[in-house]
């Protein structure tokens, strides 16, 4: 079983997903296809005085009301850990003896507020060299605050084989993870991939920064109806908190194991531009060409495609691109298309995996999940957004997610029904 560049396919066996909505995989699935929104006031710390004081957050079991929040990384790894033990159940393999690499998507991570207040009233002041010295043989602050520490700790705990890979490409890091996963194996590098995205980065400093781009929804009277991907009102996207595992493997490797083939990944497609921080080219040429060459990486024509899963911010630029891009790519009238998002919010570096997941669990159960609060379509993008209620298909056997980032980072995939 090869594809059409004679590389081997590669096959998804295994998903585990944490969201606002929940954790496991079948129910966020259910929640999701239900038009259930995972967004809540911020309960983490306090919002006095800030624009944005809505999230899609995680908490963790000891986080119960009034405990000190766990820094951002222990979250990511927490969700992770929990991503990927259920993924591998699902693939019906062991914990702590993988038989391939770890492809790790997560945020950048820096020492937070908390840790640098204690700091400095160690140091008796806010003095660089001050804190620096305090900061000596501080080994489990650097631990925690160490980036690639997230991955070394994962792979000991599930046993991965070679150094673990962590990448971070803002929004399109989840995906950016499964493209690498998928390349080892085309590569012939490697039987079977750990890919995940992951973020917990719902803190203060975070919100703040976002805010002040004025990347945020200030729609705070109803969570829920914040996020409005796609609809004339949108205002802006809201943060998130997640992770995905998907286990990749050769697909011939998955099915002489006798493993159950959940999808593909068909194809996968990158283009980056340098025009700004945090806008796309107003042509959209990288937009555009990241979705052309997942099609053409798939040995795929557009028409092929029945579905489109959507970055859909709900930011007025981001969702104008994309629907540009979207009419560049198929036509006057695409496929259907919906978001994620709006019931989620937006995971950042775990989206492109997570949405990844979502897409898979499209092309087996044959129906298309929602986008809700579209209460007054924007005349000005023409897209059929599957509005409010899902939609049940048939037939379905190619979906494209849309992974766009900051700074121009862009990545697409094709996944496709098993065979």
């Amino acid at each position: 079983m090869k594809d059409h560049l004679g590389r081997p396919l590669v096959a998804v066996t295994g998903i585990g997903l944490v969201s606002p909505l929940g954790w496991g995989l079948e129910k966020n699935w259910a929640a999701l296809l239900a038009g259930t929104s995972g967004i809540t006031r911020i309960r983490r710390f306090a919002t006095d005085h800030l624009k944005t004081t809505m999230a899609g957050t995680v908490d963790l079991p000891e986080e119960v009301a009034g405990a000190e929040p766990v820094p951002a990384p222990v979250r990511v790894e927490r969700m992770a850990e929990a991503a990927i033990a259920e993924a591998l159940a699902k693939a019906g393999l062991q914990v702590g003896d993988f038989p391939g690499p770890l492809m790790l998507g997560m945020p950048p991570v820096e020492m937070e507020w908390p840790q640098r207040v204690a700091l400095a009233r160690r140091a008796g002041g806010h003095d660089h060299a001050a804190l620096s010295k305090t900061s000596v043989g501080q080994r489990d602050l650097y631990e925690t605050f160490l980036y690639g520490g997230v991955g070394e700790r994962l792979a000991l705990r599930f046993g991965t084989k070679g150094a673990p890979i962590a990448i971070t490409t803002a929004c399109a890091t989840g995906a950016s993870a499964i493209q690498l996963g998928v390349e080892a194996i085309q590569r012939g590098e490697a039987k079977s991939v750990i890919a995940l995205g992951t973020d917990g980065s719902v803190q203060p400093e975070a919100v703040i920064r976002f805010s002040l781009l004025s990347a945020l929804s200030s729609r705070n009277e109803d969570p829920t109806k914040a996020s409005r991907p796609f609809e004339k009102s949108r205002d802006g996207f809201v943060m998130s908190e997640g992770a995905a595992a998907l286990i990749l493997e050769d697909f011939e490797h998955a099915r002489a194991r006798g493993a159950t083939i959940i999808g593909l990944v068909r194809g996968c497609g990158e283009r980056a531009d340098n025009f700004h921080r945090t806008r796309s080219n107003p042509d959209g040429s990288s937009i555009i060409g990241a979705m052309k060459n997942a099609l053409a990486d798939a040995g795929l024509q557009p028409a092929d495609i029945g579905y489109v899963n959507a970055h859909g911010t709900s930011t007025p630029e981001n969702d104008k691109m994309e629907a540009l891009g979207l009419r560049a790519v198929f036509g006057e009238a695409p496929p259907p298309i919906s978001s994620n998002k709006s019931m989620i919010g937006h995971t950042l570096s775990a989206a492109g995996a997570i949405e990844a997941a979502f897409s898979l669990l499209t092309l087996r159960d044959q129906i298309l999940p929602p986008t809700i609060n579209h209460v007054e379509p924007d005349p000005t993008l023409g897209l059929d957004v599957v509005p409010n209620e899902a939609r049940r298909v048939s037939g379905l056997r190619h979906v494209l997610s849309n992974s766009f980032g900051f700074g121009g980072q862009n990545v697409c995939l094709v996944l496709s029904a098993a065979p």
